[in-house]
């Protein structure tokens, strides 16, 4: 039987080694929007660690809609050498580059998570220079009780999304990436127009579950023009808010038909976010392979390949999920932050035998010499 998680998955004219994928886990350690020396590593020890597809981070589209002041940016062309050094290392150790986009809409202006991860305050700007800024969002309301509300978004501002939006993924082909992702998920600025619970205008941009996916496709149509008909187009959900009166996974479905006429290529699905933290009457509750349900349903009524992500960390789990035709991918996140050779390693468990030769060069050899060693000691 073939082993699918090792196996290659071709995406338009793109093939991907594996069905691994690193999901997007941001740093917050950029400076004025641009990559450095910990992206080069971070990234780039995920390809030697044999993923098949590595995603950078949630990358904003413009300043206002950063989360911190640490976020990735893609929106002045000054940005684009220091991701193209990454996308030219991963794809030099056969692992092919994608990135995120996204708007934190009333979620930005974020303190970083180790500095609390609360809406900036004055206490910020005294001990680190980092001030707050003007938020926007589909309505005026604040991300959580203690937030401040943001400016409810107008007709220009509308406009000025559209061309960010369409800039930031002119700018990401430039640097190099195969793989683009929208970010219509936890509860940054798409998902807040998604949702009802975030989004309660009275325009074409609200109300009916229709008008609410309007400016999210709008910008789904935007990418998939813009992007090369030959490179595939992502788009992460939120699946579920798991909350009353939120949305449900029928509004999902919904919304990824119309993003399969888009031209969106995956569906990467994911859940909850909308209030952070996780509020207690949430219905969203995580556990090994949570969201993988999300993924078979999407992947089964709109017949679109998915992602799935949530706590999968055994190779094995990943395989059954693949088997059983529950998903295309396998995002592993957190997981890969504590081991980074997680891919190769479940080759390993998978085989059942070492494989060094698909290791990079310089590390497969020291390892096969030691395995020799080992050999002849318990000989």
């Amino acid at each position: 039987m073939e082993i699918k998680l090792l196996s290659p998955l071709q995406l338009r004219s793109l093939t991907l080694k594996n069905r691994i994928v690193i999901s997007p886990m941001c740093q917050y350690s950029a400076v004025s929007g641009r990559a450095n020396d910990w992206h080069m590593v971070q990234y780039g020890r995920f390809a030697l660690g044999g993923a098949g597809l590595v995603f950078l981070e949630a990358t904003a589209v413009d300043k206002q809609g950063r989360i911190t002041h640490g976020d990735l940016g893609l929106w002045e062309d000054s940005q684009i050498t220091a991701l193209r050094r990454i996308t030219e290392f991963l794809k030099g150790q056969g692992t092919v580059p994608g990135i995120q986009i996204s708007h934190a809409g009333r979620r930005a202006g974020s303190q970083r998570p180790w500095h609390g991860a609360g809406p900036l305050g004055d206490e910020d700007l005294r001990l680190r220079g980092e001030a707050h800024w003007e938020t926007v969002a589909p309505s005026p309301l604040p991300a959580n009780a203690d937030w401040r509300h943001p400016r409810e978004i107008g007709e220009a501002d509308l406009k000025r999304l559209r061309e960010a939006f369409h800039a930031a993924a002119r700018r990401a082909l430039a640097a190099g990436f195969e793989v683009i992702e929208l970010h219509c998920a936890h509860g940054y600025l798409l998902h807040q127009f998604l949702s009802p619970l975030s989004n309660y205008r009275r325009d074409d941009y609200g109300g009916s579950r229709e008008r609410r996916c309007r400016f999210p496709l709008e910008i789904a149509t935007i990418l998939r023009q813009l992007w090369p008909k030959d490179k595939p187009v992502f788009a992460r959900v939120s699946a579920v808010d798991g909350l009353e009166g939120g949305l449900t996974l029928a509004d999902t479905l919904y919304f990824a038909e119309r993003l399969k006429a888009c031209g969106v290529d995956v569906i990467d699905c994911s859940s909850g976010g909308l209030a952070k933290p996780v509020v207690a009457n949430s219905t969203v509750r995580p556990g090994y392979g949570f969201q993988v349900p999300y993924s078979e349903a999407v992947r089964r009524k709109v017949g679109i390949a998915t992602m799935a992500v949530g706590l999968i960390i055994d190779p094995r789990h990943a395989e059954d999920i693949l088997q059983q035709e529950q998903a295309d991918l396998i995002a592993v996140g957190r997981e890969a932050l504590l081991e980074p050779n997680w891919p190769l390693h479940a080759r390993f468990r998978l085989l059942g035998r070492p494989d060094f030769d698909v290791w990079p060069k310089q590390m497969g050899w020291w390892l096969a010499n030691r395995a020799n060693q080992f050999e002849k000691l318990e000989s």
